[in-house]
């Protein structure tokens, strides 16, 4: 290639914080959950670069024949690869396009076409780097480039930036769970290529309540490993969507002998945790069924699918919350899309 960036050149990453930074040098972003990218475009070759150097192309070929499309014929722009299923983003959809089948990331790209999410311009229309320039230059460089380079129709979106926290904070009034997160960029500083000091990201915490609907004791000692958790649907059937385990060490114990007191069949009403799989043992596919007696608070990252898509983190015990009231309704709110913020 000759772009003044070669494809190895790496993304600058985020250091994760429980609090924004604030102040005038400081620029916000939604954080969206998709996969990082550099786009790399010389002519008619197109390249995808994910965040650890692999190329994506392969897995999206809807992604560049769409860059293919663009005005501009060269460029680097850094972005996010997302897919969307029923108006909102779909991480799950996302994940089947990794797979070594071309027909069936084909038959994917043409049932769930991706979008790219630009946030940044690299290398600008003319070949230029802009690595060099501090952020505030290079978003000017990218507002005017989307401006002209896309035709109608282009699955290419300008992901919104501000400087305002009141902004930031509408964001989060509109979409509500639906917002992965936020991303703060120093606004004075070259592009950090592979490092972490001019960007950093704080996480939208989510909790639910969920019925604890089974367990399953630890691999070592019959006490309690994991807690499997429940949520009841509009039919009034008690459906298994995940699991906690980050019980602390002390209460295993005590927290063991009040769940087996209450081991009954069938725990989960509706849909039930899976059996044995070529990643389990015997011991560890085995749970116990439990009366829906008890209810848990846990802070998670996504629910989708009917499931939290990684375990959950325990974070209290909801003595005054009846079980019937843990609902998969109350997580209706991170069906409120993100990409609201584009239109």
């Amino acid at each position: 290639m000759t772009l003044p960036i070669p494809r190895s050149y790496k993304p600058m990453e985020a250091r994760l914080v429980d609090e924004l930074p604030t102040g005038k040098s400081w620029q916000y972003e939604p954080k969206w959950d998709g996969f990082r990218c550099l786009a790399f475009r010389d002519g008619d070759k197109v390249d995808l670069m994910s965040k650890a150097g692999k190329p994506l192309g392969r897995y999206f070929p809807d992604v560049v024949a769409m860059l293919k499309t663009l005005r501009h014929k060269r460029f680097v722009l850094d972005g996010e690869i997302i897919v969307t299923a029923d108006g909102a983003i779909d991480f799950d959809q996302l994940l089947q396009r990794i797979h070594p089948a071309k027909s069936r990331v084909e038959m994917l790209s043409s049932t769930y076409p991706a979008t790219f999410i630009a946030f940044d311009l690299l290398v600008d229309a003319r070949g230029k780097s802009l690595a060099t320039a501090p952020l505030g230059e290079r978003r000017e460089a990218i507002e005017t480039f989307m401006k002209t380079a896309a035709p109608k129709g282009a699955r290419i979106r300008l992901s919104p930036a501000t400087t305002s926290m009141a902004t930031v904070k509408k964001w989060f009034r509109s979409v509500g769970g639906g917002l992965d997160g936020v991303i703060a960029k120093r606004l004075d500083l070259p592009y950090q290529s592979g490092n972490r000091d001019g960007m950093q990201k704080m996480k939208h915490q989510r909790t639910a309540e969920c019925v604890v609907g089974g367990f399953r004791y630890a691999s070592k000692g019959r006490v309690v490993g994991s807690l499997l958790l429940g949520l009841y649907d509009e039919g009034g059937l008690l459906h298994h969507v995940g699991f906690t385990s980050n019980i602390p060490a002390e209460e295993k114990k005590p927290l063991t002998a009040k769940l087996e007191k209450l081991v009954k069949a069938p725990g989960f009403t509706g849909q039930a945790p899976g059996g044995p799989s070529r990643w389990s043992t015997e011991r560890s596919s085995e749970w116990q069924p439990l009366a829906p007696k008890l209810v848990v608070e846990v802070k998670y990252d996504h629910f989708s699918g009917g499931r939290f898509r990684h375990g959950t983190s325990f974070l209290r015990w909801r003595p005054d919350k009846s079980p019937r009231q843990c609902t998969i309704a109350q997580l209706e709110q991170e069906g409120r899309s993100a990409m609201k913020l584009l239109r």
